[in-house]
């Protein structure tokens, strides 16, 4: 099984998130052609329960999976990996069975009672066979990240949309002579259908990966019983793991109620709450992280890259990677956090036609080019063994955010602005413990060199940005072209600016994968 590098990695499962991207748009328009409005509620009543099973099922083994393989794999030792895999297993098989079992025996209480509309009831029993799927399906991405090998998890995102699509079209159409309620269970169904048949090809390029079949120990108990260092050891980075998705779905719960009662004791109507809760929640935020599965593909393939430089006592490689992972970040965040500050007005007023927030957005832009710095910090910390540290920062952030957002909305009266402060010192404070963390256990070495060229090309891509808009703002094209043509040519000048400050070379270029050789190109030779 060839190894990626760590960039390469990082390319294919961006590439692969995009790819994937268009294609839930392309989903949710189906929905809304075959379904209705009607059915598409009565199936997001169950979809956000999916969440809550992975995570009961799971219990973050992937990401501890995939440190322990990348240990185990750097060191050598193939019977370590199999015996993760066989622990892993049994603690997914078991959880899933009770989870199964539970969601089975309490489906018509859960859906009459917390789902609002009995008719839910046939979409929440349509989800259910996804337990089992997402438990093997977990543990075979767990271990291609380990032994750094993205190319399975990005083809298989693919598939798992590609069959949603199509399952979901033909699905649908058959089931709707049946009633509303039987076409979205259908709908459900197809995400069953796209997770299966995703894990029939990863269960492929697993066997494929090895030239030998990979034997499972005839007595499996045995070698169970014996694993438990590798139980342990699961389980210190895969609660952590856990309990940081339970503080993440706790707060999301949790900070509109906060919100919106701190606007009301600030005096404003509720039309006004809902008005602003509106654009700073459906117009800012996913502005704001739209750029953010660049960096979450990057967290992906950095943990077992840590993992795998940690368990060779390599400190020099670790902190290469570390200064790697956070250039990437920098060299994301910063064109854009300039993007969003300086086009607001048209990025509010060409994507949501709403220009009165583009001032919410100019206001929390630079303080969030901050958190970009924030899963390769995490992934560093859960390669090195620090799961817990992690999940104790983002505790600690979440909870300051929740504490800020009474006073400075309510109390300093800034409303709307307040709240967004409070997300700021939240994000600023979760970023400095991570750093903090990581400096405490190995050090952070940064080349200040080319940090400050990269925030330089950002601030010249900028002004450049600017002048082409009042250029184009002569001519009788429209606004959303304006705005198409101005960030397309700010980009193209922030990276002839990296190459040109060989941030960025040429050989850097033509090493990326299926695209390299034509992008290379475009960027000219230096004499």
């Amino acid at each position: 099984m060839k190894k990626q590098s760590l960039l390469k990695g990082a390319f294919v499962l961006t590439l692969a998130s995009f790819i994937t991207r268009i294609l839930v748009l392309v989903n949710s328009m189906v929905q809304a052609r075959v379904l209705g409005s009607e059915g598409i509620g009565l199936k997001m009543m169950v979809m956000p329960l999916m969440g809550l099973l992975v995570t009961l099922t799971t219990v973050g083994l992937p990401v501890a999976i995939s440190r322990l393989v990348a240990e185990a794999d750097a060191q050598g030792n193939g019977a370590k990996v199999k015996k993760i895999l066989i622990v892993s297993s049994t603690i997914t098989g078991s959880l899933s069975v009770a989870v199964v079992a539970l969601a089975i025996f309490c489906g018509n209480a859960f859906s009459a009672y917390f789902l609002t509309d009995q008719r839910s009831y046939y979409s929440f029993m349509a989800l259910i066979p996804i337990v089992p799927i997402v438990a093997v399906s977990g543990i075979l991405k767990g271990y291609f990240r380990g032994m750094q090998t993205m190319n399975p998890l990005a083809l298989s995102q693919v598939i798992e949309q590609t069959v949603r699509i199509s399952a979901t079209y033909l699905l649908v159409r058959w089931l709707i002579p049946l009633g509303i309620e039987y076409a979205a269970a259908g709908a459900v169904f197809s995400t069953v259908l796209g997770e299966a048949v995703s894990l029939s090809y990863l269960i492929a390029a697993f066997k494929l990966s090895h030239h030998r079949k990979f034997h499972v120990p005839n007595s499996l108990w045995r070698k169970v019983s014996k694993g438990k260092v590798i139980f342990f050891e699961l389980l210190q980075t895969a609660l952590p793991t856990m309990g940081n998705g339970l503080i993440f779905s706790l707060s999301k719960a949790v900070q509109p109620m906060i919100i919106t009662k701190s606007l009301a004791l600030a005096g404003l109507s509720s039309a006004v709450i809902a008005k602003d809760y509106g654009m700073l929640t459906g117009f800012v935020m996913p502005l704001l992280f739209f750029p953010g599965f660049i960096n979450q593909s990057l967290g992906v393939t950095l943990v077992p890259a840590i993992s795998e430089a940690s368990a060779k006592d390599n400190v020099r490689l670790i902190h290469r990677r570390i200064f790697q992972a956070l250039c990437v970040a920098l060299s994301i965040g910063v064109p854009s956090t300039m993007l969003l500050y300086l086009f607001a007005p048209e990025l509010m007023t060409v994507i949501y036609k709403s220009p009165q927030a583009a001032p919410l957005l100019k206001f929390i832009a630079p303080f969030f080019l901050l958190h970009y710095f924030q899963t390769p910090l995490q992934s560093a910390l859960i390669g090195l063994g620090r799961a817990k540290t992690a999940m104790f920062n983002n505790m600690i952030a979440k909870g300051a955010t929740l504490v800020f957002i009474y006073p400075l909305a309510a109390h300093f009266g800034l409303g709307i602005y307040g709240v967004m402060l409070a997300l700021s010192i939240g994000v600023i404070l979760e970023t400095l413990l991570h750093v903090f963390a990581v400096y405490k256990l190995i050090g952070l070495y940064f080349h200040y060199a080319e940090i400050v060229k990269i925030l330089l090309a950002g601030i010249i891509m900028g002004y450049g940005g600017k002048l082409i808009v009042t250029y184009l703002n002569y001519t009788d094209l429209q606004l959303g072209l304006t705005t198409i043509l101005a960030i397309i040519f700010s980009v193209l000048i922030y990276l002839l600016i990296l190459v040109y400050f060989r941030v960025i070379r040429r050989a850097d270029i033509g090493k990326i994968p299926f695209i390299g050789r034509i992008l290379v190109l475009l960027f000219p030779v230096r004499r």
